[in-house]
């Protein structure tokens, strides 16, 4: 079993740099919209050129 401290940890974690959006933030999304808007923004910014995730990403991702 994981301990409480590292799934919540794991949640808080940043999938976006560019945006600064977490694990839980777009999991919160997708509830309340039933769908994730917050994914769709960050398509749509990166389409639009506005991405920078090789620069932000400490993955470089």
């Amino acid at each position: 079993m994981t301990p409480p401290h590292k799934h919540m940890s794991e949640e808080k974690e940043l999938v976006c740099y560019c945006f600064s959006y977490s694990r839980q933030e777009i999991r919160e999304d997708a509830v309340t919209h039933g769908r994730s808007t917050i994914m769709e923004r960050i398509m749509a910014e990166s389409k639009a050129g506005g991405c920078n995730c090789a620069a932000r990403n400490p993955k470089s991702r």
